[in-house]
C-alpha cells in the first residue's frame, strides 16, 4: 500500500521571519553598465527645458546614471545619499512623461517628512517647464484638509506628500490614481523609520497594476529591500556611494560634543532622532555603561546593560530580549559584547571613541551582518576627534562628520512620528468608535487652549509607548483581544 503524500506547511512566526530574511537577502539585478549616461544635451525636450531653468552646470552622477533607465520605463532602485541630486533624477524625466492636458494625478511622490515633501514641491515649481498648465499639490499631515482638497480636486497632475495623509485623501475619494504613470518612493529608509509602513501597504491597493515605479534610499537594509520587492516589478539596482558604484554596507558618521558632560544627552537625542529598530551602545567602562543605561531608561527608552558585572546567563538573556524585539537598546562594554551575533541590528552607537583602533572594527562590525546595511555612529570630544580620524585613516574608512540635531529638530521629528501613530490609529477606528470619541473633541480643544500641559502629558505617554517595544506589543495584544471579544 502506497503511503499518502503529505505536504507540511510551516506558518510559525519564526518560519515567516526566515522567509522574509531569505527574500531580503536576494540581490537585485544591477543596471546595465554599458548603458550610456545622460548629459544635459541628451535629455528629452521638456527635461532639457527644465534643466535650463536650474542653476546646475551639468547633470550630477546620480542623475546621469539614473535618467537613461527611467526614460526606458524600467522599475529602478537607487541607493544614493541625501543631497546627491536624486530629486532632479526623478523630476527631469518626469516632465517628459506627463501630459498637461490630462487633469488627473499622473505622478505620485512619497516622502518621509513634510519638510522633504516641501523641498520636492519647491523644486518641481522651480523646474516646471509648463507653469500654469502642469500643477502639483503638496499633501502632508498635521494641518487641515481643506487647502489640500482644493488642490487635489482642481485636477493636478502631480501629488507630492507623506504616505499617511495621501492615504487619507484616497480613502475620502478626494482624488484617484486611475491615470497614474509614475510612482516615486523617496528616502524609503526614512519612511520606514518614521513608521509609515502600514499606510504604504494600505496605499498600495489604490495603485494601478500598470505603472512605472522608482525607489530611492540612502541605505539598503533588509526592510527596504523587502519594500522594493513589494512595490516594484523586476527592478534593477543602481548603487552610488562616495567611493564609486556599489552598495554602502556601513554608513560611518561621527558627531562632535563639547565635553564628556554632554555625552548622555547628545546620545539620547541622536537615538530619538534616528529611531533605530535595534542598537548596541558601546562605552569604554562598566561605570559609564551603568550611567548611560540609567539615563536612557529615565529618558524613556527601553534599554538594558551588559558588562563584566553581569553573569553570562544575564548577558545571554539580555541579548535574547534584543533579538526578540522586547528591548531596542543594549548598552555594553567591549568585553561583555564578545560573541554577540544579531542579524537585524540596524545601528551601533559609540558613546566614546574606543581606546584601541581594532575595537572600532569589532564594534561597528556588529551591524551590517551577512552583507546587510547598517549605521555606525560615534560621539567624539575635541580630544577624541584626533584618535577617531587616525582610526579612519588606518582602516580607510569614509567617515562623515555631522552636526548634532538641534532640540527643535528632534522635537519636530518626534512630533511627526507621534502624529503618524495617531493618524494610523484614527484611520483604523470604526464608525461607532469615531462617534464615541467625538464627544471629547470640545474637551480636547479646551485643554489645548487652557491647559496644554495636560495634553502634552497624554502625548508624551503615547510617545513613551512608541519608544518601548514591549509596551507596544502588550497594547497591541490588548487591542486584538478586545476586538475579538467584540466580534463574539
Amino acid at each position: 500500500m502506497t503511503k499518502p503524500f503529505t505536504t507540511h506547511l510551516d506558518f510559525t512566526s519564526r518560519a515567516q521571519e526566515a522567509g522574509r530574511e531569505t527574500a531580503a537577502e536576494r540581490v537585485f539585478d544591477t543596471v546595465d553598465s554599458e548603458v550610456e549616461e545622460s548629459t544635459a544635451d541628451s535629455l528629452g525636450q521638456w527635461a532639457r527645458a527644465a534643466f535650463e531653468k536650474s542653476d546646475w552646470s551639468g547633470l550630477m552622477p546620480v542623475q546621469a546614471r539614473a535618467i537613461p533607465h527611467m526614460a526606458e520605463g524600467k522599475d529602478l532602485i537607487v541607493q544614493s545619499r541625501t543631497g546627491s541630486g536624486k530629486t532632479g533624477a526623478f523630476l527631469l524625466p518626469m516632465f517628459d512623461n506627463l501630459d498637461p492636458s490630462v487633469r488627473s494625478a499622473q505622478a505620485l511622490v512619497l516622502a518621509p517628512t513634510r519638510e522633504l515633501a516641501g523641498q520636492i514641491y519647491s523644486e518641481f515649481k522651480r523646474l516646471n517647464p509648463f507653469p500654469g498648465r502642469l500643477k502639483a499639490t503638496l499633501v502632508y499631515g498635521g494641518v487641515r484638509y481643506q487647502h489640500q482638497t482644493k488642490g487635489l480636486t482642481a485636477g493636478c497632475q502631480v501629488v507630492i506628500g507623506t504616505p499617511g495623509r495621501i492615504l487619507d485623501h484616497l480613502q475620502r475619494r478626494t482624488f484617484t490614481l486611475n491615470k497614474l504613470r509614475l510612482f516615486i518612493l523617496d528616502e524609503a529608509d526614512e519612511m520606514l523609520s518614521m513608521g509609515f509602513y502600514p499606510a504604504m501597504v494600505a496605499l498600495k491597493s489604490y495603485l494601478p497594476g500598470k505603472r512605472h515605479t522608482c525607489m530611492f534610499s540612502a541605505t539598503m537594509p533588509p526592510k527596504v529591500r523587502l519594500l522594493g520587492r513589494e512595490f516594484l516589478k523586476n527592478a534593477q539596482f543602481l548603487g552610488l556611494s562616495a567611493d564609486g558604484i556599489g552598495v554602502v554596507t556601513i554608513d560611518h558618521r561621527y558627531y562632535k560634543i563639547n565635553n564628556s558632560m554632554d555625552r548622555a544627552r547628545a546620545l539620547a537625542g541622536l537615538i530619538e532622532f534616528e529611531n533605530p529598530d535595534s542598537a548596541i551602545i558601546f562605552s569604554n567602562t562598566r561605570r559609564e555603561v551603568s550611567f548611560l543605561t540609567d539615563f536612557l531608561q529615565n529618558y524613556g527608552f527601553n534599554a538594558t546593560a551588559i558588562s563584566g558585572d553581569y553573569s553570562q546567563r544575564a548577558r545571554e538573556k539580555a541579548m535574547g530580549r534584543l533579538r526578540e524585539g522586547q528591548i531596542r537598546l543594549l548598552v555594553a562594554t567591549d568585553v561583555a559584547a564578545r560573541g554577540i551575533d544579531i542579524s537585524e541590528l540596524s545601528h551601533v552607537f559609540q558613546a566614546e571613541v574606543p581606546l584601541e583602533a581594532q575595537l572600532y572594527i569589532h564594534r561597528t562590525g556588529r551591524t551590517a551582518r551577512a552583507g546587510k546595511a547598517g549605521v555606525a555612529v560615534t560621539l567624539a570630544t575635541w580630544e577624541e576627534e584626533a584618535r577617531l580620524k587616525a582610526i579612519a585613516h588606518r582602516f580607510d574608512i569614509n567617515m562623515e562628520k555631522r552636526e548634532l540635531p538641534s532640540s527643535e529638530e528632534i522635537v519636530a521629528r518626534t512630533t511627526q512620528r507621534v502624529a503618524i501613530v495617531l493618524e494610523e490609529q484614527f484611520r483604523n477606528k470604526t464608525k461607532l468608535e469615531r462617534e464615541r470619541l467625538a464627544r471629547f473633541i470640545p474637551m480636547a480643544k479646551a485643554l489645548a487652549e487652557e491647559e496644554p500641559e495636560l495634553m502634552a502629558m497624554l502625548i508624551d505617554e503615547l510617545n513613551q509607548r512608541r519608544m518601548q517595544p514591549d509596551r507596544q506589543k502588550k497594547a497591541r495584544n490588548r487591542d486584538t483581544k478586545g476586538k475579538s471579544q467584540r466580534r463574539k
